[in-house]
């Protein structure tokens, strides 16, 4: 009899226990809208909110470490990029979707690394003293270096070298999916890496400013079918005789015209 009470009264005692927890669901996601979609596309950490000093801010900020191709296949963003969590997402979707692709079919190579050059950063346009502030500042852009594929070529948008077919399509979808890219031909700042950002233009204005340049090729001397130019003679002995005669008189020996 006593063994049953005490059992009767342990359960009731477990009753409220298990309630307790069973009402006290795990914590809601603190995902934005933005990050959930960016959870499926690439790896990140969510940022605070950044408010630097003058205009410099940016809210739903995440550190982008790198992009999702497959469950197997990870490309790295190095180093991590500051960024809007908008931002971020059309990088990570130009990457997947674009380059990935075009790196494997045209440059022959699986894409590991994409090299940053530069995210968040509170100054203004092309750090110029007075200049409007730059979308760095608002940690809406990304400066690309390099691509780094499995065999271990670097693959460079600006570099000539590199195959003109993989370049000329990555401007071309860069220039889709971002309103502003900068590069090669846009000023001297932008000569030797590629600039991209989600600026917002008046009238939805996009500007895409990128030369995809070819090898200089060294034009020949000699046209072809046409001969080498055939040497003057040299100065007969008489009149050399004479033009020294002439300066041993004067002392001095007149200016040459070349």
């Amino acid at each position: 009899m006593t063994r049953s009470i005490l059992l009767v009264a342990l359960m009731c005692l477990a009753e409220p226990v298990a309630a307790q927890y069973a009402l006290s669901p795990l914590p809601p996601a603190t995902l934005t809208a933005c990050e959930s979609e960016l959870s499926h596309l690439a790896q990140f950490q969510v940022l605070p909110s950044i408010a630097g000093s003058g205009d410099c801010a940016a809210i739903d900020v995440v550190l982008l470490q790198g992009v999702i191709v497959s469950d197997k296949v990870k490309v790295a963003v190095a180093p991590p990029a500051t960024l809007r969590c908008a931002m971020a997402t059309q990088m990570a979707r130009w990457i997947r979707e674009d380059v990935v692709p075009a790196t494997q079919t045209i440059a022959g190579g699986s894409l590991r690394r994409v090299d940053e050059l530069g995210s968040y950063d509170c100054r203004t346009q092309n750090h110029i003293v007075g200049a409007r502030l730059s979308e760095h500042g608002r940690a809406n852009a990304f400066d690309v270096g390099a691509f780094r594929v499995a065999d271990g070529r670097v693959l460079t948008l600006t570099d000539v070298k590199v195959v003109k077919a993989w370049r000329d399509l990555l401007r071309a979808s860069a220039c889709k999916r971002f309103t502003t890219v900068l590069g090669p031909g846009s000023d001297p700042y932008h000569e030797e890496h590629i600039h991209l950002d989600l600026a917002e233009h008046h009238g939805d204005f996009r500007m895409c400013q990128w030369d995809v340049r070819e090898p200089v090729v060294e034009a020949n001397k000699t046209a072809p079918g046409m001969e080498e130019p055939v040497p003057l003679p040299r100065p007969r002995p008489q009149m050399a005789a004479q033009a020294g005669k002439a300066v041993s008189q004067t002392g001095k020996t007149g200016t040459q015209v070349r």
